[in-house]
């Protein structure tokens, strides 16, 4: 298992972590690379990383959706953080073909703050075919 460091600076963001994953990819691999966030108030994703519009536009719609001060019950003050990660999800699996990961055209990999900033994790489990 391999472990990533992301750094995130602000309460909501989302961070383009492809080329982390991708560096971690041993050359010739081919199989598949599970990606996991160990945190209940971030998440990891696959969306359009060519256009930053796209992240804002999700990271504004969740703060509609979703926002940070609704009188949630949860004590922390962080209940928005939980349920965004919920919505988004803890992990996305991967293919890879020969050392490099098989993503869309515009595709990339984010990790997602919703409880920043802080330092996360990000675990990495590759299996080869």
């Amino acid at each position: 298992m391999i472990e990533l460091q992301v750094k995130t600076s602000s309460r909501n963001q989302m961070v383009d972590i492809t080329g982390k994953v991708q560096n971690n990819i041993p050359d010739g691999c081919s199989g598949i690379v599970y990606v996991y966030v160990p945190h209940t108030t971030a998440a990891v994703t696959i969306n359009e990383g060519a256009d930053p519009s796209v992240k804002n536009d999700i990271l504004n719609y969740l703060q509609e959706l979703i926002p940070h001060n609704a009188g949630y019950t949860h004590l922390e003050g962080n209940s928005d953080a939980h349920i965004k990660s919920s919505f988004i999800g803890n992990s996305v699996c991967l293919l890879v073909e020969n050392g490099e990961l098989i993503l869309g055209t515009w595709q990339a990999v984010f990790f997602c703050e919703f409880d920043g900033p802080r330092n996360r994790k990000v675990y990495l489990k590759i299996i080869e075919r």
